[in-house]
C-alpha cells in the first residue's frame, strides 16, 4: 500500500492501535494522527462538540485540523513513505477529507465496531474521549450518514492484528483514488 492510507470510525473504535499497527507492517510508512494537531492549540482552543454552529471557531479549527494532517500525509507521502492517517471523519467531512489529500492513491478504511463493543471498549481505556458525545451520537453520524467510501469492517470481535490482516487483504476495495 504506497500512498495515503485513511483509518477512521468513531472514538474508541480501535483507530489509533490499528493505524500503528499497519504502518509497523509496511516498509516504509508514517502513522500521522490527526489529534496532534488539535492538541498544538496551546490557547484559544474551541473544540468542535455536538450542536457547534456551521462558521463557528470550533469548525474552523477541525478544518484547520484535517487541512494540517492532509498536508502532512502528502508530505510523508512524496518523501516516500506511505502515510497511514487516523482520525474521526464521519459523515461528508470523510469525502471533504479525501478531496483535500493530492496524493495518489488514497485508501480509505472506515472501522465499525457495534456500539456495545465500541462502548466496552472506551469503559476499559484510560482516556475518554467522548465528552460531550454518546456512542449512540457517533455509531448513528458513521451508520446513517458517512458515505459508503473504500473498505468497512466490522472490528466488534477482531484484534488490531486480525484488522490489519484484513485491510492488507481488502486493499483494492479500499481504494478510493
Amino acid at each position: 500500500m504506497k500512498g495515503v492510507v485513511v483509518v477512521t470510525g468513531v472514538m474508541a473504535s480501535g483507530k489509533s492501535t490499528v493505524a500503528q499497527a499497519l504502518a509497523e507492517r509496511l516498509p516504509r510508512a508514517a502513522h500521522v494522527r490527526g489529534d496532534v494537531f488539535r492538541r498544538m492549540v496551546v490557547s484559544g482552543r474551541e473544540d468542535y462538540v455536538p450542536g457547534t454552529a456551521p462558521g463557528s471557531e470550533g469548525e474552523a479549527q477541525l478544518r484547520l485540523r484535517y487541512w494540517l494532517s492532509a498536508a502532512t500525509a502528502d508530505a510523508y507521502a512524496e518523501a516516500g513513505f506511505t502515510a497511514v492517517v487516523q482520525d474521526v471523519l464521519l459523515g461528508e467531512e470523510l469525502r471533504r477529507y479525501v478531496d483535500l489529500i493530492r496524493t495518489r492513491p488514497v485508501y480509505v478504511v472506515v472501522l465499525a465496531p457495534s456500539p456495545e463493543a465500541v462502548a466496552a471498549r472506551e469503559a476499559g481505556r484510560a482516556k475518554t474521549g467522548y465528552g460531550a458525545w454518546t456512542v449512540a451520537d457517533l455509531d448513528e453520524e458513521l451508520r446513517a450518514r458517512t458515505p459508503r467510501l473504500g473498505l468497512w469492517l466490522d472490528t466488534s470481535g477482531l484484534t488490531a492484528g486480525e484488522t490489519v490482516e484484513a485491510i492488507l487483504a481488502g486493499r483494492e476495495r479500499a481504494r478510493v483514488r
